[in-house]
């Protein structure tokens, strides 16, 4: 096998070259993103920018190619935030079980590992029902990792709090404004309506988004990083 360079990014790649870095392993990573809020101090593509360095990372150690992001994933819009987007779960599930299918029958893809950053169980549904003739489809939520003792605040509810604004200090510092970032603690109440997994609206009150921003760095956000890369490289090194 020829050393990985890459990342091996299709669209800024000839179909020859596809084919060639198809022979010598027929996986894709496939990339699913959001573009929604994460409070006033992240940008709407938070969770996008972070699978797609992380795509790009792996793609780069395994010699796999990446495909383009798709950048809408299924969650609770509201228009208190604007520039938000979201997907129906049947829409995700019937725009990825085609693109599969083309990936699979036109280049002979016997493996597809998508990686996205979004516990919404209507989304994970979405991704992980995708019909395939041949191939396998594994489906990687960075999110539902044990990050425990990186956290100060471990099993909080991941919208704009300490770990995604650590990962985003670190990935993308410019995009981050601290400034305007607010810490939100959920009620026993709220937390009991704002359940981890479904697609509900946030709490009334809320900044747009959940838990403390104020407990990020940098420091901590490379630590966070570092670690995701490494358990989702045994995941792909493993099949």
């Amino acid at each position: 096998m020829t050393q990985a360079t890459g990342p091996w990014r299709i669209k800024e790649m000839t179909p020859g070259a596809v084919r060639d870095r198809l022979l010598e392993r027929p996986t894709l990573l496939v990339p699913v993103g959001t573009t929604e809020q994460h409070g006033p101090h992240l940008p709407l593509g938070c969770d996008t920018i972070i699978v797609e360095r992380l795509a790009d990372d792996l793609s780069s150690a395994f010699g796999v190619p990446r495909v383009p992001t798709l950048e809408y994933g299924v969650h609770a819009p509201s228009p208190r935030w604007p520039g938000g987007a979201a997907l129906r779960r049947r829409t995700l599930h019937r725009v990825m079980n085609e693109l599969i299918e083309s990936w699979e029958e036109g280049a002979g893809v016997r493996e597809f590992v998508i990686l996205t950053a979004q516990a919404s169980e209507a989304h994970l549904e979405a991704l992980s029902t995708i019909r395939t003739d041949h191939a396998t489809v594994q489906v990687i939520d960075i999110f539902s990792l044990d990050f425990g003792r990186l956290l100060e605040q471990p099993g909080a509810p991941i919208q704009g709090g300490e770990l995604d604004t650590s990962l985003l200090l670190f990935l993308a510092p410019s995009l981050v404004q601290m400034d305007l970032a607010q810490d939100f603690a959920l009620t026993p109440q709220m937390l009991a309506r704002y359940r981890p997994g479904h697609t509900r609206r946030l709490p009334a009150g809320s900044p747009g988004s959940v838990g403390f921003p104020s407990l990020a760095s940098a420091q901590k956000g490379e630590l966070l990083y570092r670690f995701m890369l490494d358990q989702v490289s045994t995941c792909l090194a493993g099949t």
